[in-house]
């Protein structure tokens, strides 16, 4: 299914048995379930005229943060953490939230001294 949200909200039993034997993967029921729960949810947010990266992006107004580098989680991931949880997402604590925000640059977390830093400041 890729990342293709509307072919994982789709699975169902049979799916969670097949993924369970795929050693590619984490094999946690739970973690696979909720995966599954969370493109359900982020559909849903998309037929409410969501969009999830606005919604991302709502919690720095639309800016990049730089961060210290050292921090594994925040004030701000564990609020965001917080209310995705509220909308039923799972496996979101405030760590996992963290790097998922380095990844997709909400934080910029490389050091003041890395040759990466200002190329990842760049408008």
């Amino acid at each position: 299914a890729g990342f293709d949200p509307q072919a994982v909200a789709a699975f169902g039993p049979h799916d969670i048995e097949r993924l369970m034997g795929n050693a590619g993967i984490v094999r946690a029921r739970a973690k696979i379930e909720a995966t599954i729960r969370g493109a359900q949810i982020f559909l849903e947010m998309q037929a409410r005229g969501e969009d999830f990266a606005d919604y991302c992006w709502s919690f720095t107004n639309g800016q990049p943060l730089q961060g210290t580098g050292n921090a594994t989680q925040t004030e701000l991931s564990a609020l965001i953490s917080k209310d995705m949880k509220r909308r039923g997402f799972k496996f979101v604590g405030p760590t996992i939230v963290h790097a998922w925000m380095q990844a997709v640059g909400i934080v910029n977390d490389h050091a003041a001294s890395c040759f990466r830093r200002p190329q990842v400041m760049a408008p």
